[in-house]
């Protein structure tokens, strides 16, 4: 048992680094604040700012209910908006797998810790289950990866969103920068992919009796 738990220290940092990766892959994609679109017509923006996200998109208005009031306001994507881009839904599509992803990891993970904390030395309850944890971080990791990187080239490109009417919003900004949502979610795809790492070099030691 002692040489089954000197040879896990990695495995246990990468259930620790697993957890917080997939926690902020959780934050930031509930954020709205992905790309912060500055704006020059403050006649419904009345900030003069709008946040763009993966499932919306937000900003302050005075007068969109009645003058004098302040109100943010939101609209949700939704899936007939033909004018929305693609990347957007699969932004979703891809931060819902790493979050799914991210967790079966870290069930495995703490399947195969378990088993060396009680000290069953059987190789495939544990090498097995290091493996297809590592397998599952590092596919949330891309997962996570892959939207990031993609909305972070569209603000260094200022691109630019034909919004529908109903949006309220102008098809492209004067400027835009990134969000809190990216940066945190840069840290989560870093970190879920280190924790992949560490679970995959997992070596079951030889002089252990299976």
């Amino acid at each position: 048992m002692n040489s089954l738990i000197a040879t896990s220290h990695l495995q246990l940092a990468s259930f620790a680094l697993g957890t917080i990766g997939w926690i902020l892959c959780t934050v930031s994609m509930g954020l709205v604040e992905w790309r912060v679109w500055h704006v020059d017509n403050t006649t419904i923006i009345s900030s003069g700012i709008a946040w763009v996200g993966i499932w919306k998109v937000c900003f302050i208005s005075y007068n969109h209910v009645s003058p004098g009031y302040e109100e943010q306001f939101c609209h949700k994507f939704s899936g007939y908006d033909s004018s929305i881009p693609g990347e957007i839904y699969a932004a979703q599509g891809l931060l819902v797998i790493a979050m799914v992803t991210g967790l079966l990891g870290l069930t495995a993970t703490i399947y195969a810790l378990r088993n060396i904390s009680m000290g069953i030395s059987r190789k495939t309850s544990i090498t097995r289950f290091f493996l297809v944890g590592g397998c599952f971080y590092v596919c949330a990791g891309l997962c996570v990866l892959i939207p990031v990187s993609h909305n972070f080239y569209s603000v260094t490109h200022n691109q630019s969103i034909a919004f529908p009417p109903s949006y309220l919003m102008p098809s492209s900004p004067v400027a835009q920068e990134a969000g809190a949502a990216i940066p945190i979610g840069i840290i989560a795809a870093i970190l879920l992919l280190l924790s992949g790492t560490f679970s995959l070099s997992y070596r079951f030691p030889v002089t252990t009796n299976t």
